[in-house]
């Protein structure tokens, strides 16, 4: 299956110590769709990852390397990596981990379905879609964190925070990602939500979200506090304006039916 009618597709690769699974992934993507351009936007890796992709893309034309100071977070990467693809023209972008954790045999599941969506989300928690390799008390962990996404923003997505989607060149043009500052989960909840709220069109496909053989998840406290601060304040700020809107409108209705 080819995916031309699409346009031009770069699949965003963020790394920081990725050595040992860069090139296989790589691989990989090229294998599973030919047609795609990849873009890896390195951390400065102490492990040479940046090198690595590097020697990759002298014989490769179809992969760009982008090198960053130093380790900035999930969210400011994908957000560089969103701005150089813009400026290149692509039509379709697509975020996608280093470590194998989204198999990039299932790409094609996600641009299938942007042929009639604006974002297209790989999800765990959707009929066909699952983990390996996960703890049990990790699993709660993502499934409680994506109830209580549901519940405070109102979102009908049952994977908001994963990180393995496809997005519409028109649909981050969309989102004002100017004003993004969250990362890691919450970057993720962030740009779903922001699409929600635009009325584009989010459809979610079944994945399998495999548990990294190599190398150190990026999993950490900070970042799961981060994400459920934030939800919490937008989901009590949602609410609070929309309380708002209804006062005033049930205020110029009265004035109206007054006059």
């Amino acid at each position: 299956m080819t995916f031309e009618d699409l346009g031009r597709i770069v699949v965003i690769i963020p790394t920081f110590n990725e050595c040992e699974s860069l090139a296989a992934i790589v691989a990989r993507v090229r294998t599973s769709v030919p047609e795609a351009d990849i873009l890896v936007i390195d951390d400065n890796s102490p492990d040479g990852t940046g090198d690595i992709a590097d020697g990759l893309a002298v014989d490769d034309s179809q992969l760009h390397v982008m090198h960053r100071l130093g380790k900035e977070g999930l969210g400011a990467a994908y957000l560089a990596g969103f701005s150089w693809a813009l400026q290149h023209d692509y039509a379709v972008v697509v975020e996608m981990d280093a470590d194998g954790s989204h198999q990039p045999e299932q790409l094609g599941r996600l641009l299938t379905a942007l042929r009639g969506a604006d974002l297209v989300l790989g999800s765990r928690w959707i009929a066909g879609g699952g983990t390996e390799n996960w703890s049990k008390s990790r699993e709660i962990l993502s499934r409680g964190g994506n109830f209580y996404t549901r519940t405070m923003l109102g979102v009908p997505l049952h994977d908001a925070t994963g990180g393995y989607r496809a997005f519409r060149a028109e649909t981050l043009r969309k989102l004002d990602l100017r004003n993004v500052a969250s990362q890691g989960y919450c970057f993720q909840v962030d740009l779903a939500w922001r699409a929600v709220q635009r009325g584009l069109i989010v459809t979610e496909v079944p994945i399998t979200f495999v548990e990294r053989a190599a190398g150190t998840s990026k999993m950490s406290q900070r970042i799961v506090v981060e994400a459920l601060w934030r939800v919490t304040v937008w989901g009590f700020d949602d609410r609070v304006t929309r309380i708002r809107r209804t006062a005033q409108k049930k205020r110029l209705l009265s004035r109206t039916q007054k006059g």
